[in-house]
């Protein structure tokens, strides 16, 4: 399912004006040979060791999808005077090329194709944009994802961004297929089938009279509740969660499952409500925490002892974002979309320092448990060794069957890269630079490209 990243717009103005510009000179021009892309970043975002690769499946959906209807082509007829001939060429225009790619779920590193995409150039052009924004974006959360479910060392993370997400389907997606346990927001877990979680917000025990009297409305209304902490002063809100918690369960056996801690001193507080909770013989309850928490922070408690059974993270992980207090930018994955080849055998080349790219129709393999990845020619052969990563997953504008997985099901991939993915680059900072080298035959070819366009 593609989530609707705009109800009003179809899938054919999801793309930048100058793609569209760029489709009408390939086709003035008569230039619109069969063209290859490669989608990648230059780098791992976070200071991290590794991407998780998410993203694949609304990609597909959409190359697959790709059209201009009507009112379409008359939005672009107020742009430029474009012929009439290219509008109706628009009109029919359906996506009949290849994409290969790297499987969602699994581990991938800078420099490496995410997808490879081939087509017509036209087509190819305009798919540009939408393929960034949810291979980038998705893999970008994803990966914030491992690395926070990581801090928590196996304590269960709810992803709950959705009021500040610029994305939030993409976020409430890859934050699942990055380990998150679930979302809160209701719209993608029903479209991507992710389990629910939720406590309650300040505003409703605001609106009661008292704390205890809002306590005891949210324990008299739900069998199994949540309730949350911080509204006014934690240690005298435990304790009349607890009395609360005693006498619903006394009069109507509904349960307390959890506690919430928002705000504070994380560390003291969650020992505090951790004893009053024991005390009180309500050791099965939970203690939860959120409030502006990060990877750093996650590992932090942990490291220190907290009693806190899992975790709330909104902001940090739905918009991807990095931390100045670690020196960690976030924010985007700076993925890039460029030329490699095309059906004249060119080999098209941008020189521009560490920018310059690297041409020809490529596979990634792997070689070994992550002894290292060798980026090479389609046409050579694999290592025994190794094993291809880029994968067909659109043939002839068609979505091959079997090839794009629940979100559960991409989810359980994740986990098994991750725990086959070794500890030195797994970490939060510091972690080793994993080789990612290039064959022998890619570096003549791309010094051979090179010397062409130096005089």
């Amino acid at each position: 399912m593609l989530p609707p990243i705009d109800a009003r717009l179809t899938p054919g103005l999801l793309t930048d004006f100058y793609h569209v510009d760029s489709a009408y000179v390939s086709w003035r021009s008569g230039r619109n040979p069969v063209a290859t892309f490669d989608l990648y970043t230059r780098n791992q975002p976070f200071g991290s060791g590794f991407l998780l690769v998410a993203g694949l499946e609304l990609a597909a959906r959409l190359a697959t999808g790709f059209g201009y209807d009507d009112d379409d082509v008359a939005y672009l007829r107020t742009l430029r005077p474009y012929d009439e001939a290219f509008l109706d060429e628009l009109r029919r225009l359906r996506f009949t090329g290849e994409i290969l790619a790297i499987p969602e779920g699994e581990i991938a590193f800078g420099h490496e194709p995410l997808l490879r995409v081939t087509a017509p150039l036209g087509e190819a052009l305009v798919l540009e944009s939408a393929l960034l924004h949810l291979v980038g974006v998705s893999t970008l959360i994803a990966t914030k994802a491992a690395r926070v479910a990581r801090a928590a060392a196996g304590r269960p993370v709810a992803e709950f961004g959705f009021r500040r997400a610029q994305a939030p389907y993409l976020a409430a997606r890859s934050g699942y297929i990055g380990g998150c346990a679930s979302t809160s927001f209701l719209a993608a877990a029903c479209a991507f089938g992710i389990p629910t979680s939720g406590t309650i917000p300040h505003a409703l025990v605001e609106a009661f009279s008292t704390e205890e009297e809002a306590f005891r409305a949210v324990a008299g209304s739900l069998s199994r509740y949540s309730l949350l902490l911080d509204t006014y002063d934690v240690r005298l809100a435990i304790q009349t969660a607890a009395a609360v918690a005693l006498d619903v369960r006394a009069r109507l056996g509904h349960e307390l499952t959890s506690v919430r801690l928002d705000s504070g001193d994380l560390l003291a507080d969650s020992r505090f409500c951790r004893t009053v909770l024991d005390e009180a013989s309500l050791t099965e309850v939970r203690i939860l925490a959120s409030g502006d928490l990060d990877e750093f922070r996650i590992a932090e408690l942990v490291a220190n002892g907290a009693p806190i059974d899992g975790f709330g993270v909104g902001t940090s992980l739905a918009v991807g974002a990095g931390s100045m207090a670690h020196g960690v930018e976030g924010g985007a994955l700076g993925a890039i979309y460029k030329l490699a080849w095309d059906d004249d055998e060119t080999a098209p080349i941008k020189l521009a320092g560490e920018k310059s790219t690297w041409p020809g129709k490529k596979q990634v393999v792997r070689l070994g448990a992550f002894e290292r990845d060798v980026i090479q020619l389609e046409d050579e052969p694999v290592p025994a060794n190794g094993r291809v990563l880029l994968q067909p997953v659109v043939v002839g504008g068609e979505i091959v069957p079997g090839t794009l997985p629940s979100t559960s099901e991409i989810r359980d991939r994740a986990m098994h890269s991750l725990s086959e993915l070794p500890e030195r680059y797994e970490r939060l900072s510091g972690g080793d630079t994993y080789p990612v080298t290039h064959s022998a035959r890619l570096r003549k070819l791309r010094d051979a490209a090179s010397a062409a366009h130096i005089p």
